[in-house]
Formats: C-alpha cells, sequence, structure tokens
C-alpha cells in the first residue's frame, strides 16, 4: 500500500510545466510578483511581533532561520534571505526547484533549496524559528498531512505564516473563474475551488495540530498598484501564530 501523502500529483505537473516562467513578471506567475511585497511585508511583521529578528536593523530577519513550504521558484525566500534569514526553501516540483536555485544563484544568494514534501523532511528532525507556506495549502490533498508536518518541523513556540484563499463565491469569481477563464491571467486548472479554505475551518484544523493562530488579515488590490492588507478576508487572508510549547 503506497503511503499517504500531501503532494496532489496533478498539481505538481501544472507547476512542473511553468518552470521555466516563474520570474518572467509579466507572464503566468505575474500574480505571484505582484503579491510579493505584501507577503513578505506581512512574514516580517509577523516575525517582529513574535520577537524574532531586530526590526529596522540593515538586516531584520537575521538569525532567524526560516523554512519555506512550497517554494516555487523561490519568489520568497529569495528576499528574505536578502533580509538576513538563513533560509531552506522546499518544494514538490523538480522544475520549481531548478529554477529557483538557478536564479539564486545568479543573485549570489546562499538558498537551501530541496525537493522534498513537507512531511519527508519532518523526517529529519529538523526544526526552524519561522515556517510559513504561501499559496500552497489550497493545492495539497491532503491538509492533516501537511499541517501535521508543518507542525513537527516548528519549534516550540515558533511562527508560522499561511497564506491562502478563502472558499467564497467572491474567490470562484475572481480567482477561478476571472483570472483562469475570462482574463486568462493564470493557467486553467490552477486552482480547484473545493480545496479553498475557510479562516475558521483553516483555524481549527491548525489548532488541532497545535498551531495556534492568533492573527489574520486579508489581502485585496491596492489603489497604488500591488497588494496591501485589508481587513476583508473574502478572498485572499493569512493567519499566523505560534506552536504550542
Amino acid at each position: 500500500m503506497s503511503k499517504a501523502s500531501s503532494q496532489d500529483h496533478q498539481d505538481t505537473a501544472q507547476f512542473d510545466a511553468l518552470g521555466d516562467a516563474w520570474w518572467a513578471a509579466s507572464g503566468p506567475m505575474a500574480p505571484l510578483h505582484a503579491f510579493t511585497p505584501v507577503r513578505i511585508d506581512y512574514i516580517q511583521e509577523m516575525a517582529n511581533r513574535a520577537g524574532f529578528g531586530t526590526k529596522g536593523a540593515a538586516l531584520p530577519l537575521q538569525g532567524c532561520r526560516i523554512l519555506d513550504i512550497g517554494c516555487g521558484g523561490g519568489l520568497l525566500a529569495e528576499p528574505l534571505a536578502q533580509l538576513g534569514a538563513d533560509m531552506t526553501a522546499i518544494d514538490a516540483s523538480q522544475a520549481a526547484i531548478k529554477a529557483a536555485t538557478d536564479h539564486a544563484a545568479k543573485k549570489g544568494l546562499s538558498i537551501d533549496y530541496r525537493h522534498c514534501l513537507a512531511e519527508d523532511l519532518a523526517e529529519t528532525g529538523e526544526e526552524f524559528d519561522i515556517v510559513y507556506s504561501s499559496e500552497v495549502i489550497e493545492h495539497v490533498a491532503n491538509r492533516a498531512i501537511f499541517l501535521t508536518a508543518m507542525s513537527q518541523l516548528l519549534k516550540p513556540g515558533g511562527l508560522f505564516v499561511i497564506t491562502t484563499i478563502n472558499r467564497t463565491m467572491a474567490a470562484l469569481a475572481t480567482i477561478k473563474i476571472g483570472a483562469e477563464y475570462i482574463v486568462k491571467m493564470i493557467p486553467k486548472g490552477t486552482h480547484d475551488y473545493a480545496k479553498f479554505v475557510t479562516p475558521a475551518e483553516l483555524t481549527a484544523e491548525c489548532a488541532a495540530h497545535g498551531l495556534l493562530v492568533d492573527h489574520n488579515t486579508g489581502f485585496a488590490p491596492s489603489p497604488k498598484g500591488g497588494f496591501c492588507q485589508t481587513r476583508f478576508q473574502g478572498i485572499n487572508y493569512a493567519v499566523s501564530g505560534r506552536k504550542g510549547k
């Protein structure tokens, strides 16, 4: 009998096919590029709030061991490394890891990229100060396995951050129907509406695995371009908190 896994092989195949496009700012990853600054700001804000790093320092995340689960081409791992973080980043897509490794080498950045699943890394016993997963949990096959691994990979008292998509009609209309089929901003089939998760569901599932949510926010397009934090969590949102000691 095959071992249960968090991996959705169909999703992985889709991202493997996009391996060369991760750093093309005007390509299929353009929405993620636009979404990157607000996600970096939120992770850094939550790190400071939890007492990790040094706010206002030249390298505000120096000394923080951070894990990126589902790193893709490294859109978040690179700027966090530039902020001083000791970065490890993993992904189920071998093509994404290659794109991330090649791009980091060109930038002269030292990031420990690994082609593996979270549950596989958890079996090694490694632990991190901060573990985040951004726009990933809506693609996994089994959230329970995924969250178990995330908890195992986080030190007691460590910080976790998850950003994802709410299961609402607004999200269905804008992200699934609008972005994939009308505007064609992202490839068709990128998202499965049934895998979207509400903040209440995610908070409860996190708690069941020792991950205690104590902050949440919404993300929305900003009039100035890009995205900003907002009270509205009907489409994109984040939860964060600490692992119980």
